[in-house]
């Protein structure tokens, strides 16, 4: 398994944002960031502390504050107007105790964010499970000084100081982030007692339910970061700003600008541990026909874009011992003869099948012509460049297991 320096994840504009949501249920794919020394799943422990606000539902309901413009209790949908009510939520620690009740774990708790609690409640068992989390959502609504936008990339209600007086005295402890996006984890990272990082996203109404299946390994976790966590909040290369913004980044954000600045993240975009392996192999480059520019009016612009210039595939196989998926990624570079741009770009992604140990799958990626091509503002119309095109697969922006050349 990977060392303390990765992490378990579930699951941004494109083909990056709809790569998560449509490969990644909210709950049981999300992904440890850090696992060590297998620590995750769990196994019957004879005892748990579970710790943190984050691990109930708010106490005076899951739908009492408007539009969901707080952050009591589990964090399991941001704020806004596009929120919606939820029928149910199934909190972590409820899970947690339907599953403790079949293995006969003991379980202590403390649902306040209060270190001196935490710590009281972590020392009394065998393995501590703190919840923390960070909120945000549309500015008509202000939350704990937040409007809207974070202030920071901190977890909120001082979670760095929660988990480090747990960690003080539980030697096995697990971090469950549930976050709206980044947060910095280093101040965490760097407590030696932390053994295992669970990113949950914003998980939903079924939420403990699809985490228990992740720590106890009914399923094994497959979700990819749709964003980049970096180890400094000035990795990022932007800050936040009031009134009117020109967007000097450019299309550099996120992973573009962590390529660009030759930056090395916490965990990369795409990202995400399981817990069994992958091998890569087989890269197929079948290049098509290249459509001339279509002068039709049509939804999404020239029907052209739209049309397949290649077709590569590649052959995904467990080579762990345990079931599981995963989520190869496409990463093309245009050629030398397009204008200075991105050092690389998602432009395709597949999810294989919950494979069996030893089984293999074959993965395959339409590209489109809009995927091969730059927007020219003098012209005020897609061009797609003449040349080799770079082709990588692997399972995240930094893990390019497979290379090839495209020719069009």
């Amino acid at each position: 398994m990977p060392d303390i320096h990765q992490l378990l994840s579930t699951p941004g504009m494109g083909r990056e944002d709809q790569m998560f949501k449509e490969h990644i249920r909210p709950l049981p794919e999300r992904l440890p960031e850090t696992n060590a020394g297998n620590a995750l799943p769990l196994k019957k422990p004879a005892s748990l502390a579970i710790i943190g606000q984050d691990a109930i539902v708010n106490p005076s309901g899951a739908n009492s504050c408007t539009d969901r413009g707080c952050d009591t209790g589990t964090l399991a949908m941001g704020w806004g107007s596009g929120t919606a009510e939820f029928p149910y939520l199934i909190a972590p620690l409820d899970a947690i105790k339907t599953q403790a009740a079949k293995d006969g774990t003991t379980i202590t708790t403390s649902t306040t964010d209060t270190t001196s609690a935490g710590a009281s409640a972590a020392s009394a068992a065998a393995t501590a499970i703190v919840f923390i989390n960070a909120d945000s959502g549309e500015g008509y609504i202000t939350v704990e000084g937040n409007a809207g936008d974070r202030n920071d990339l901190n977890p909120w209600h001082s979670g760095n100081a929660l988990v480090s007086a747990v960690a003080a005295v539980n030697k096995k402890t697990i971090v469950v982030v549930h976050s709206v996006g980044p947060v910095i984890l280093e101040t965490i990272l760097a407590l030696p007692n932390v053994v295992a990082v669970v990113w949950a996203g914003i998980p939903g109404q079924e939420s403990g339910n699809g985490l228990v299946d992740v720590l106890y390994g009914s399923t094994s976790p497959s979700g990819k970061l749709p964003y980049t966590i970096a180890k400094a909040p000035g990795d990022y290369g932007t800050s936040v700003v009031s009134g009117d913004d020109n967007f000097p980044e450019g299309l550099y954000i996120d992973y573009r600008h962590f390529d660009k600045a030759a930056i090395t993240p916490r965990y990369e975009f795409g990202f995400g541990l399981s817990y069994t392996n992958f091998t890569y192999s087989a890269l197929s480059i079948a290049p098509s026909a290249v459509p001339a520019p279509s002068t039709t009016k049509a939804p999404g612009g020239d029907p052209s874009l739209y049309t397949t210039v290649a077709t590569i595939s590649a052959t995904i196989a467990n080579s762990g011992s345990s079931p599981g998926a995963e989520v190869p990624q496409l990463y093309i570079s245009l050629p030398g003869s397009a204008p200075a741009g991105p050092v690389r770009q998602l432009r395709g992604f597949a999810k294989t099948g919950v494979l069996a140990a030893g089984a293999k799958q074959t993965v395959t990626f339409a590209v489109r012509r809009k995927d091969v091509s730059y927007w020219d503002v003098g012209r005020q119309s897609w061009v797609t460049p003449k040349g080799a095109f770079d082709v990588r697969v692997g399972a995240s922006s930094r893990d390019l297991r497979l290379q090839g050349t495209l020719t069009l």
